[in-house]
């Protein structure tokens, strides 16, 4: 009972915004970020340690500089919204995180989103301590922390069943185009096709780009073979 009634008090202490409880919020919002950064710098993220510590200690600082300024203005007798800054930081981390987007395989494949929802989500957190909400702030770095590590191994283990392979056919003509894109949706699991100029330049052929589905015990050699004795295929390739 005595260590809640000391926890209470620290809290209310905590609460209340001097230059103590500002170095005690930098203090906390560079350790939460270094929390979240940690998984992301041990894998060799684009976004790592330094880059979480430093976008969770701008975001708290941004929103100590609103609650600080709505204080003192609220002293002088004039309204202020301790909010807006908060709201700029997390509209601004936006480019941040369009930063560790990146396209690949023919501007067919993304990688990077989790890393710019971390930066979103490490922005948020800062905001959090900054405005003293510790107890949500820290328990959104552990949430963070569990989807980084035990989420996506369930999740690895979720797509290892259903491994994806980016592949190139060509085929005879555009009037194939349409029956052939709907066979490889239907018995190819095939998402994200595209429509391309023939890689052998021969007219009136089309190429045709998607991401198919291969079953664990089939291999990318067996995929192709199948996709090869298909109707209208000129030939088919494996995309790396």
């Amino acid at each position: 009972m005595e260590f809640w009634e000391t926890l209470c008090e620290v809290r209310e202490y905590l609460a209340d915004p001097h230059i103590i409880t500002v170095l005690v919020r930098i203090f906390l919002a560079a350790l939460a970020g270094a929390l979240v950064g940690i998984e992301r710098e041990y894998h060799g993220h684009a976004a790592g340690l330094r880059t979480h510590m430093l976008v969770c200690l701008g975001a708290a600082l941004s929103a100590l500089i609103g609650v600080l300024l709505s204080v003192e203005m609220a002293e002088m007798g004039i309204n202020s919204d301790a909010q807006r800054t908060g709201a700029q930081v997390m509209s601004g981390i936006g480019f941040l995180g369009a930063g560790t987007i990146l396209l690949k395989k023919a501007n067919t494949r993304i990688t990077g989103l989790t890393t710019a929802a971390g930066l979103w989500a490490t922005a948020a957190i800062g905001l959090s301590v900054g405005y003293g909400l510790y107890e949500a702030a820290y328990a959104t770095v552990l949430v963070v922390m569990i989807a980084f590590t035990w989420v996506s191994r369930v999740e690895y283990r979720m797509t290892r069943k259903r491994h994806r392979i980016f592949v190139y056919l060509e085929i005879d003509s555009v009037a194939s185009v349409r029956p052939m894109t709907e066979l490889l949706s239907k018995d190819f699991g095939a998402v994200e096709m595209q429509v391309t100029p023939p890689r052998s330049g021969s007219s009136p052929h089309v190429g045709i780009e998607a991401l198919i589905a291969i079953p664990p015990k089939i291999t990318v050699e067996e995929k192709i073979k199948k996709l090869h004795k298909i109707d209208h295929v000129v030939f088919a390739l494996h995309i790396n």
